[in-house]
């Protein structure tokens, strides 16, 4: 009897187990560099999903080495691939064009978004002793752009699309430098891009008193990315709103993952975004306005999410 007994509940603690096994579903999460605010989002958005989900669903965050990467990974991952990137690539991809020319796949046609991350904002931060207040401006004026990055290639663009092209002196000071540079009156201002509030025009607001350039409509349509306001008072001195620009990015999966597991991740960063926010304020910036900005399809489990919670989606990301 005692023998029965124990095989039972040998039996049954191996049934408990297995059924635990079985429940948890593994999630790859493809970030950014270790060192970048959207890998630290990456670790936040894991950490949520354990939390929301009571453990259900744990999410692994790797490494990346740029957007690119990320798409171009589709082609070999499974069902339990989550990748960050901006929407315009995912497009690019799946017409085979520019950085993915010649590199088309069937596997980029399956790529679904399943919700918006904190978009890469472009920031003309300028210190208030420079005088400078709007973009014309800047002439005459040394402007740090920082080399290779995002921030810099459209820092150069947009002093080009405003007539200040070979108008402004381009410092040879590295990004990091920025706000030191600033306060030793090296610089009269930095473009920076990244997720709002950036830490390192927090710190130039707090140490040193800058001003954040506002676009115009006409500014904002010459760039042809997509219009952002940065809310009045996040940055210390900062008393109206900034009409600026941005890049959304975007968490997509593929059609590989099954539905279920699309709508859980979903529905918990929706659910947790506003504890999400509480410590890291770049979550704020994040809200369902921004999936107007997605332009592929969003996968059926998140379809199935927004549905439920009266979100609109467009014809075109059904």
């Amino acid at each position: 009897m005692k023998i029965f007994t124990r095989a039972a509940a040998i039996l049954a603690a191996a049934t408990v187990v297995a059924g635990m096994a079985q429940a948890e579903t593994r999630v790859t999460y493809k970030s950014a560099k270790s060192t970048s605010s959207y890998y630290q989002m990456g670790v936040q958005i894991a950490e949520a999903m354990k939390a929301g989900t009571g453990g259900e669903i744990i999410v692994t965050v790797e490494e990346s080495q740029g957007s690119v990467q990320n798409v171009m990974e589709v082609r070999a991952r499974g069902g339990d691939y989550v990748f960050t990137t901006p929407p315009a690539l995912v497009s690019l991809a799946q017409g085979g064009k520019a950085m993915f020319e010649g590199k088309s796949d069937p596997a980029f046609d399956e790529i679904r978004a399943l919700f918006p991350i904190p978009s890469l904002t472009m920031h003309f931060v300028v210190s208030e002793a420079s005088g400078i207040a709007r973009f014309a401006d800047l002439e005459g004026k040394t402007i740090l752009l920082g080399k290779g990055s995002f921030g810099a290639r459209e820092g150069e663009k947009y002093l080009g699309l405003f007539g200040l092209e070979g108008k402004v002196k381009l410092a040879e000071v590295e990004l990091s430098n920025a706000v030191a540079a600033l306060k030793n009156g090296q610089i009269d201002g930095f473009v920076t891009a990244g997720s709002y509030p950036a830490p390192n025009v927090i710190e130039a607001a707090a140490s040193i008193g800058v001003r954040v350039l506002s676009f115009d409509d006409a500014q904002v349509a010459a760039t042809k990315r997509a219009r952002l306001v940065i809310p009045a008072g996040t940055y210390a001195g900062q008393t109206e709103d900034i009409v600026t620009t941005s890049l959304p990015v975007v968490a997509f999966t593929t059609t590989k993952m099954d539905d279920d597991t699309a709508y859980e991740l979903t529905r918990t960063f929706w659910e947790g975004k506003s504890a999400m926010s509480a410590g890291a304020p770049w979550w704020k910036g994040v809200d369902p306005s921004l999936l107007s900005t997605i332009g592929t399809r969003m996968h059926p489990g998140a379809v199935r999410y927004y549905r439920e919670a009266g979100i609109a989606l467009s014809d075109a990301q059904m």
